[in-house]
């Protein structure tokens, strides 16, 4: 029986979704399993552009039935819908991030566009949407990287009411066949942050000048530089701060899509690395059958199933934001950081089992080991997405609010809100509901009851021991600090989860062991900081805690992990 909390391309239905949705979702899968494990494979390692898959895309209207919002589209099934985009985004995961980044990247372009009032623009995107075309975001440069503050793209006044641009950007995904580029830069005319300007490029044009691919690899990220680009008036998407905000909001909405691309390449790569196990024989005996195999497979099991959680229940609180409810600006950048660090460590656990075999040339696991580390590092690093994070964690931990309880968010119900995000800046006002009745529900499973007891610690460190004036500027500090949060945070969504789906609580006990040892891990990294206080020190050994060891439960446990062996294989 196929384990149904892991996608399986054999039993695939999405049947929470639409009609229209469910067919181009299963018709994603087909292709991909229809092409095979070997083309697969082959294209990777030539570095193929995705020109057949962008064709399949363009066919199928995949592209656009998903990235048109309803204020843009041209028929009824065409919205955008995080719940759905969320189940694309692991899909191109589970078969390369290659293909997700094409579309990521296409996200990331559109974001100033949607945001946009520029009638005129909007309507050009959503025809090349229809086209089956990419879009591409020009944010980054060479020198400054993504500071915006910095930028280097100047456009100069024409004198009848348009702009020349000229400059260079770098790091831009689809730079080389973008229909639209989002490129941010600033009038040579007006200083400070009112002189910013969004607009809009075609890669086709002559000025128009594309330098290189800056990576080896399939995905196009690009340097190109305008020389003189002409930008008139229906080319101009945003101006001053709005310019600015509508930057930042972008990435808000695109960074959310890196933890469900994460959760596709490990469960594609735990398919392969326990059937290889398990089916492996040394000492006379199964690979599994050695009490440290045993251990590290299952906890990249319920690490792969806590990511799953956390960001399936994310998706709802993402659709259901508005400007009373920003919970997912806490949420958002904790499945980019948090999810993502996670699908590493289960990548990790994995390969020091498979060992040497996660290097041969014949499975997906080796490219794998390679895009996972990607994730963490896209769309702001770990510890910028870690130093967001602290922004929330007074008002969340000891400053609750009520709100409404947010439901299970599936409909076909088009996310306006992500496009009208409004300034970004008040982070710190941010209100939560009180985290506490997520775990109180669980209080009976051990592990849960033994992690709130580090979590309650937390609240007291806040309370009585937290940093200083001077230690707030020791990002080194507060970055173990962060860690310490982001956990009680995800053990929250997850539990809020399993609420929902009536997780099996032999696995969320199993999960939980886990994270009672991460949470020992980062006090006692706390403890070693060069500027923790001796206060700070005697709290973070406080708060070292066993997990609850139940060896009965870890049996019922691994032996789900078990039949994961030989549920998928790609077919050749």
């Amino acid at each position: 029986m196929a384990d149904s909390l892991l996608f399986n391309p054999r039993t695939y239905d999405p049947a929470q979704f639409d009609p229209e949705t469910r067919r181009l979702l299963r018709a994603t899968v087909d292709w991909f399993e229809d092409r095979g494990k070997r083309r697969l494979i082959e294209d990777y390692r030539t570095r193929a552009w995705l020109a057949d898959f962008l064709a399949f895309a363009a066919k199928e209207g995949l592209f656009a039935t998903f990235l048109t919002p309803a204020s843009a589209a041209g028929d009824k099934d065409q919205r955008w819908d995080t719940a759905r985009i969320a189940a694309l985004n692991e899909i191109f995961g589970f078969y390369g991030l290659d293909y997700w980044y094409a579309w990521q990247v296409t996200i990331l372009g559109l974001g100033p566009v949607w945001q946009s009032d520029n009638t005129a623009a909007r309507t050009r995107a959503a025809e090349l949407l229809s086209q089956g075309e990419v879009f591409a975001f020009g944010l980054s440069e060479k020198t400054h990287g993504a500071d915006i503050y910095s930028t280097d793209m100047l456009l100069t006044p024409d004198g009848n009411g348009g702009f020349s641009a000229t400059g260079s950007k770098y790091y831009i995904g689809n730079g080389n066949a973008a229909g639209l580029v989002s490129v941010f830069g600033r009038r040579t005319d007006i200083e400070g942050p009112d002189g910013y300007v969004f607009f809009a490029a075609d890669s086709r044009h002559s000025a128009y000048h594309l330098v290189k691919n800056v990576v080896d690899s399939s995905k196009y990220v690009s340097e190109f530089r305008l020389e003189n680009y002409p930008v008139g008036p229906d080319d101009v998407l945003h101006t001053g701060r709005a310019a600015f905000d509508a930057a930042l909001n972008t990435v808000n909405v695109g960074k959310f899509n890196l933890c469900t691309a994460s959760i596709g390449i490990c469960e594609h790569a735990m398919y392969e690395a326990i059937t290889h196990a398990h089916n492996r024989i040394l000492y006379g005996r199964p690979v599994t059958a050695f009490p440290h195999v045993r251990r590290e497979l299952a906890d990249a099991y319920v690490r792969l199933v806590g990511m799953k959680l956390f960001s399936d229940r994310a998706v709802d609180y993402f659709r259901s934001a508005s400007p009373d409810d920003r919970r997912y600006l806490l949420f958002n950048p904790m499945t980019k950081m948090k999810v993502t660090t996670e699908g590493e460590k289960v990548i990790d656990l994995m390969w020091d089992v498979i060992a040497a075999k996660g290097f041969e040339k014949d499975t997906y696991f080796a490219q794998a080991a390679v895009e996972i580390r990607g994730l963490p590092k896209l769309e702001g690093t770990v510890h910028v997405n870690l130093a967001l994070i602290l922004k929330f964690m007074r008002n969340h931990l000891l400053n609750p609010a009520e709100f409404a309880p947010v439901p299970t968010r599936l409909d076909a119900a088009d996310d306006t809100f992500l496009f009208e995000q409004g300034p970004a800046r008040g982070l710190g006002s941010v209100r939560f509901h009180d985290w506490r009745p997520a775990y109180d529900a669980y209080a009976a499973v051990p592990n849960v009851a033994r992690f709130r007891e580090q979590a309650d610690a937390l609240c007291e460190f806040v309370t009585t021991a937290a940093p200083d004036e001077k230690q707030s500027r020791d990002l080194d500090l507060l970055l173990a600090v962060g860690q310490l949060f982001a956990l009680v945070v995800h053990g929250q969504l997850i539990l809020e989860q399993a609420r929902l789906t009536d997780l099996d609580e032999d696995v969320l006990d199993d999960l939980f062991s886990v994270l009672v040892r991460d949470f020992s891990a980062y006090a006692i990294e706390l403890h070693g900081k060069d500027s923790a206080t001796e206060a700070q020190q005697n709290w973070a050994l406080g708060a070292v805690r066993r997990p609850v060891v139940d060896e009965a439960r870890s049996g019922r446990v691994w032996e789900r992990v078990e039949a994961l062996s030989g549920a998928y294989e790609m077919a050749p």
